[in-house]
């Protein structure tokens, strides 16, 4: 891809961040939950939006993981696992711009079959 056609996907990630993220909040009682995707990382947290505080995080690199459907389904049940210690069963889900499918969904799913509802 051109250096022009990067430039452009980037922002139009950027807007339907910016629209997704005027629609939706979390609280403490029900965080959001923000998917950041990288070609090489998962990165997940679980936000109270109301006190700008992150109540439980993950990421790919610490668990060893790839940024493939594999390693998203283990990142699910390691994030639902934390997100249980902490008392959180109920999330916003935030794709983060992302489409919701691949490694998104794989996520998702993980963490729906973990009994975190969204």
């Amino acid at each position: 891809m051109t250096a022009k056609t990067l430039k452009n996907k980037a922002a139009k990630r950027v807007q339907r961040k910016r629209r997704i993220r005027a629609k939706i909040s979390g609280c403490a009682a029900k965080p959001r939950l923000s998917v950041f995707r990288s070609n090489r990382y998962l990165s997940v947290q679980a936000i109270d939006d109301a006190a700008c505080h992150t109540l439980a995080a993950a990421h790919s690199k610490v668990l060893g993981v790839k940024a493939n459907k594999e390693g998203a389904a283990a990142l699910g049940e390691a994030f639902a696992k934390t997100l249980k210690d902490a008392g959180i069963t109920e999330v916003t889900f935030d794709r983060n711009g992302y489409v919701f499918h691949g490694v998104v969904a794989a996520f998702a799913e993980a963490l729906r079959a973990n009994e975190i509802k969204f």
